[in-house]
């Protein structure tokens, strides 16, 4: 059965990739399994200087899924060069680095201070965190902050580009488009949905930020539904991301359009969520007369005339 999949910049011996915000750079999980059974992983989303995120709580169940605010913490790009480089070369395995930032000029920042490096085979934008006053949703969710942005990450990234792209938006067609026009090598769909739930205790919202933004199965159905109708209207290749728990669920968005998929919070319910999926995936194909990924990629997309 062949698993594999080949996008710009990235040669993936499975189609499975832990998405970012819900595997770190890797460390944790590689205690506990080889990282080299991925396709390849996604890190947590780098700004250029350290952030301390929102106020706590952070996170909160939901039904069907979970709401997250952390707000893009992180220790910022030079602290990932120094410490979480070395150990991501070690890796076996296509590293991509989530890139966040509060403006436009800073995307293109943070992306030059990560030319360079051999592990690093492409770069994912986190045009899309409903969690952030500045950068973020407020980017992906305007076509010409999306072109702009990527416009100017192009001109500085030696790797591929790919864009994760906001449900929150009215069309995601025009922002796919926009993306693409403007250079993008890839798409991710979708980030999470801007959500809300309260602490009947205290009669006030449940997360210190307000709002959060919601994963899990909840948004699987949304999600195949933006990457079938963004597959069908552009050109550049498409990792779909939203409430994949199982095989079933990759197939799917497989069928939908998508060449490759990111796993988030299933990674959180079950630290093993990934290898048991590349696991499963070979009999779910053979289950529906699949040789191949390839195979399954777009299957359901109607035939162009």
């Amino acid at each position: 059965m062949d698993l594999s999949v080949s996008l710009p910049g990235l040669n993936l011996k499975n189609p499975i990739i832990p998405a970012s915000g819900t595997f770190g750079y890797g460390r944790e999980f590689a205690m506990i399994y080889d990282l080299g059974v991925l396709g390849g992983f996604v890190t947590k989303s780098v700004t250029l200087d350290a952030r301390i995120g929102n106020a706590q709580p952070r996170i909160g169940e939901a039904p069907s899924g979970m709401l997250n605010a952390i707000g893009l913490e992180n220790k910022g790009v030079e602290f990932v060069r120094l410490r979480e480089v070395p150990f991501l070369e070690k890796q076996n395995t296509e590293v991509i680095v989530s890139i966040a930032g509060s403006s436009v000029e800073e995307y293109g920042e943070v992306v030059s201070h990560l030319t360079g490096l051999d592990c690093i085979k492409a770069f994912e934008l986190n045009i899309s965190c409903p969690n952030v006053a500045h950068g973020g949703m407020a980017i992906g969710t305007d076509p010409e902050a999306v072109a702009m942005v990527v416009r100017m990450v192009k001109q500085v990234a030696d790797k591929p580009v790919y864009v994760k792209l906001s449900p929150n938006v009215t069309d995601i067609v025009k922002i796919a488009q926009a993306a693409e026009q403007a250079g993008a090598d890839g798409l991710v769909l979708i980030n999470t949905l801007m959500g809300l739930r309260m602490d009947l205790r205290t009669a006030k919202p449940l997360l210190g930020n307000v709002t959060g933004g919601l994963s899990g199965p909840a948004i699987k159905p949304i999600a195949l539904r933006m990457v079938y109708q963004v597959a069908q209207n552009v050109n550049i290749p498409i990792i779909g991301c939203g409430g994949i728990s199982n095989a079933e669920d990759v197939l799917e968005f497989l069928y939908a359009g998508a060449s490759a998929v990111e796993v988030g919070t299933a990674n959180l319910i079950d630290p093993w969520a990934c290898p048991k999926i590349i696991d499963q995936l070979p009999e779910v194909l053979a289950k529906y007369r699949l040789n191949s990924v390839q195979e399954a990629i777009g299957k359901a997309l109607p035939k162009k005339a």
